[in-house]
């Protein structure tokens, strides 16, 4: 195949594929993209919770890139729901970024992330819990994006049994994406550990992870 051919076929692919991204942001609304943890318009896995080896970037990753489901690892010394819940926080399973002054023009899109799945594990002690968790997902490139390795921002917090805020933190995932790759995947794992105060039970917390939606350009 010659090169101007070669290049005919990635400017078609990449058309198809921005077009695709930008009649589902504009026609349907984001909330239609990404419904919810787990699925979204390139995919669906299942949510329930099953046995995991352990949680690693690398097993994320994989499921990512293979749309399985990826769930919590036991607990150890303890029963599996003793476990503080990992969430997506509302609004954060998703971040669309626009070109500069056009938020909300599907065809300003740049890029788009996506957390599509999440594991965790726990170790409780007396008055005090460390929870392992992880999340994975992808990255779209949008009828405006360009080449390169993106990053997104991400928030984390986590919340006591009155839902009032403990601790939190922030962090940044990234991908590569190309003009005629479209797609990239990322995958994080982190640590927190906190103070389980008599009378309440680690099941009772929930640890929040979610793009950041106050990043520039964000619609």
């Amino acid at each position: 195949m010659t090169q101007s051919a070669k290049t005919v076929v990635r400017v078609g692919m990449r058309t198809c594929f921005c077009g695709l991204l930008t009649i589902l942001v504009a026609g349907c609304g984001l909330s239609s993209i990404t419904s919810g943890l787990g699925t979204s318009v390139f995919g669906s896995s299942s949510s329930q919770t099953e046995p995991a080896p352990g949680v690693s970037e690398e097993q994320l990753l994989s499921a990512a890139k293979a749309d399985e489901g990826v769930i919590t690892s036991p607990v150890v010394g303890e029963i599996a729901h003793g476990c503080p819940r990992l969430s997506v926080s509302p609004r954060g399973s998703h971040l669309t970024i626009y070109e500069e002054g056009r938020v909300g023009d599907g065809l300003a899109i740049m890029h788009r992330g996506e957390i599509t799945k999440t594991a965790r594990e726990c170790h409780i002690e007396p008055g005090r819990v460390t929870v392992k968790y992880g999340f994975s997902g992808r990255v779209l490139l949008g009828p405006r994006g360009k080449s390169g390795n993106l990053t997104f921002p991400i928030s984390v917090r986590v919340t006591d049994a009155k839902r009032e805020q403990i601790t939190t933190d922030k962090m940044q995932v990234a991908a590569a994406v190309a003009v005629d790759n479209p797609i990239g995947y990322f995958s994080a794992v982190r640590s927190v550990t906190f103070d389980i105060p008599e009378g309440t039970r680690p099941g009772e917390f929930v640890v929040f992870v979610g793009f950041d939606q106050a990043a520039p350009g964000a619609g």
